[in-house]
């Protein structure tokens, strides 16, 4: 057996029991995919920077489980639990999917879920349509577009999920996703320990955009050290068309 084998082998017996301490059992054909992913990423990682870390892994702790403990937040909203949100067929958003995290594990994980993934760079787009090929994913689309840019355009106010991950700070984000959720929509926002001085950055976003804080959950991610957060917003009111401006504009002049 050779070393790259094993490797995969014990990466892929972290990344099952991982998940099942996040409540969400994966079957042999989820394994497989996640399997194919980590090769497809390692591959393409080669070629262009779609991210520092490659050691199979890191990848399972740091990207796929990470991404995986956004379905915690779901209990949190309606206490169900998430087996049975897993059924739900819902509309759902990555807004600057990058590599695809945290929304295509999510998808591995969340059949049904109908995913779109928000990214600007075309390369990283290229990237994230082998993957959804190559994993035979459905009811995936993949846009190439600024967030500002997608937020004006006709799926504004579709949505009722929109996820970030390492995206920017929270007031910066709340302009990007929110104009996207209709209203009872929800984001989630993946943040560090501590995300609180975020939080309060962002209390005229939350007002001026029609969101509402809803609860700050800290979360273990499995074999990860560093705990993380995750900030969820419930769509409360109609975000103003003026909203998001102009591209580059929520980054250079966040809502604060």
């Amino acid at each position: 057996m050779t070393d790259e084998l094993l490797r995969g082998i014990i990466a892929a017996m972290n990344l099952e029991d991982g998940a099942l301490e996040l409540g969400v059992p994966l079957d042999a054909g989820q394994l497989a995919s996640f399997d194919r992913y980590l090769a497809l990423l390692q591959d393409w990682n080669q070629r262009m920077n779609l991210t520092t870390i490659t050691d199979a892994g890191e990848v399972v702790t740091k990207h796929f489980l990470d991404s995986l403990s956004c379905l915690l937040a779901l209990p949190a909203i309606d206490r169900q639990p998430v087996q049975q949100w897993l059924e739900r067929p819902l509309r759902g958003v990555d807004v600057g999917a990058g590599a695809g995290f945290p929304g295509l594990p999510l998808k591995i994980a969340w059949p049904a879920l109908r995913l779109t993934l928000v990214e600007t760079t075309g390369k990283k787009c290229r990237f994230l349509e082998q993957v959804v090929a190559d994993l035979g994913l459905q009811n995936v689309t993949v846009v190439n577009s600024r967030a500002e840019d997608f937020g004006q355009g006709p799926q504004r106010a579709s949505f009722d999920l929109a996820m970030a991950r390492a995206l920017s700070r929270l007031p910066t984000a709340l302009e990007y996703c929110l104009p996207l959720l209709q209203i009872g929509g929800w984001l989630i926002a993946q943040k560090g320990k501590e995300p609180q001085e975020e939080v309060t950055d962002a209390r005229v976003a939350l007002n001026t955009l029609g969101g509402s804080l809803h609860d700050i959950l800290p979360v273990n991610v499995p074999g990860l050290d560093a705990q993380r957060a995750l900030v969820i917003i419930a769509k409360a009111a109609r975000t103003p068309a003026a909203y998001p401006r102009r591209a580059g504009t929520p980054q250079r002049q966040p809502l604060l």
